[in-house]
């Protein structure tokens, strides 16, 4: 891979791990408004008024096209154990933000998400150009 193409690559993944943990975030939070759920309109309008809700949907919508784009030129085994990275991202934050207790096998697993992540990646260095 050229110099051009890591960072094409980098940039468009941290697109789909931001708008991924973006997601994630807005349904948490959105759906923590939402309650209790009734089955009335003024509830309905709630939801609607719910700027979250929105970040969730924005966040789908931009990770389903930087997905897209980057299925086009990346390779498909690194790629797809990248976008398992919003997992790592969703627990940091999620301790940070709402001061959610990280345990130690959430911790190990996060590590060997990441180090899943960069075998992946570096095995891709490693391949011969023609393997593609």
């Amino acid at each position: 891979m050229t110099r051009p193409s890591l960072q094409r690559y980098a940039v468009g993944f941290a697109l789909l791990l931001g708008f991924d943990t973006l997601a994630q975030f807005g349904f948490k939070l959105g759906g923590a408004h939402a309650f209790p759920p009734q089955a009335d309109w003024a509830w309905v309008l709630r939801l609607l008024a719910s700027p979250w809700l929105y970040a969730a949907l924005l966040g789908y919508v931009g990770a389903f096209f930087t997905w897209m784009k980057l299925l086009e030129h990346a390779p498909i085994g690194p790629a797809f154990a990248a976008s398992h990275l919003e997992i790592v991202s969703v627990l940091l934050l999620s301790a940070w933000w709402f001061g959610e207790p990280i345990g130690a096998l959430q911790a190990i697993g996060a590590a060997l998400i990441v180090a899943g992540i960069v075998c992946l990646a570096l095995g891709e260095r490693a391949a011969p150009a023609d393997a593609h």
